[in-house]
């Protein structure tokens, strides 16, 4: 069977994905920053009589791709599939936001996958095929209030998705991009530790503080709602086992009603049909915040 790698896998979509593969039969590599997190995955893939191989990557750290991937093909001999799963989202508006912090969640959601993909290619072309996933997110395709790191990282995975599949098609290397909605991953929680519903870095005296706290006791309220990310996971594994000529791939009726009705929309369209599916008129309005 297929030598799949993926990023990120101590939780969320990774996890699920890792497991989704081992049933498959294939062999699993499920990469992540803190080795030490991988007990939730290792005792789920007990459970099932799984088996899965845990390796130490950051995907802050690019100049130690080069050695985990050489391991892994000296190991399993090939990598048939790599999932660029692995993701930080921060909180907060452009002014909100550090430069730092900024460089952190690209560094995160952009560069790592990208320089981790262009590691993994020439392996791929040697053999002759290969899947890349990139895991992008609905904040990859449309740019909302309160979300400017993670939205700008994630419109940087879509467009290099895109590039990358017409850079590789000719060896046979397949990409694909997967349009997620609001999924019980805990991203969000993991960010706003205890009741507050703020994260400890976000300034006490920024003009956009009383927009955020309501754009996130929206988000909690919403919650109960969330999808289940097993399914995501094994949405993986049919993409990996799809014939390639399909790009972008949605996770829930939530994400394919963005995908399609976004497009060929004209702007004043598009905009207010965000602000309506996201419900953040207010916002543009200069209305109140809406109260908690």
């Amino acid at each position: 069977m297929a030598v799949i790698v993926i990023t990120g896998s101590n939780s969320g979509f990774g996890m699920h994905g890792a497991l989704a593969f081992a049933r498959n039969g294939d062999t699993v590599y499920a990469t992540m920053r803190d080795v030490a997190k991988a007990d939730g995955l290792l005792n789920a893939a007990s459970e099932e009589g799984l088996q899965v191989r845990v390796k130490m990557l950051n995907m802050t750290r690019p100049e130690t791709f080069t050695s985990v991937i050489g391991e892994i093909v000296e190991e399993a001999g090939a990598i048939d599939v790599l999932v660029n799963n692995a993701g930080a989202l921060r909180v907060g508006t452009l002014e909100d936001t550090s430069e730092d912090m900024l460089r952190m969640v690209m560094e995160t959601n952009f560069f790592g996958p990208a320089l981790l993909a262009r590691v993994v290619l020439p392996y791929m072309r040697a053999q002759g095929g290969g899947h890349i996933i990139m895991v992008s997110s609905l904040s990859g395709l449309a740019g909302l209030p309160g979300d400017f790191a993670y939205t700008a990282s994630k419109f940087a995975i879509e467009g290099a998705g895109e590039a990358m599949r017409h850079e590789v098609d000719r060896w046979g290397i397949k990409v694909a991009l997967v349009e997620a909605g609001m999924y019980a991953t805990g991203i969000l929680s993991a960010n706003t530790p205890g009741d507050s519903l703020l994260p400890d870095y976000y300034p006490a005296s920024s003009p956009y503080r009383e927009l955020i706290e309501a754009k996130l006791e929206g988000i909690k309220a919403s919650e109960p709602d969330a999808f289940d990310p097993r399914t995501v996971g094994d949405l993986f594994v049919e993409i990996a086992q799809s014939d390639g000529s399909r790009l972008r791939w949605t996770a829930d009726p939530v994400a394919e009603k963005v995908l399609s009705v976004m497009h060929g929309q004209n702007d004043t369209k598009r905009d207010q049909f965000l602000r309506d599916v996201a419900d953040v008129s207010w916002w543009s309005e200069g209305s109140d915040a809406p109260t908690k």
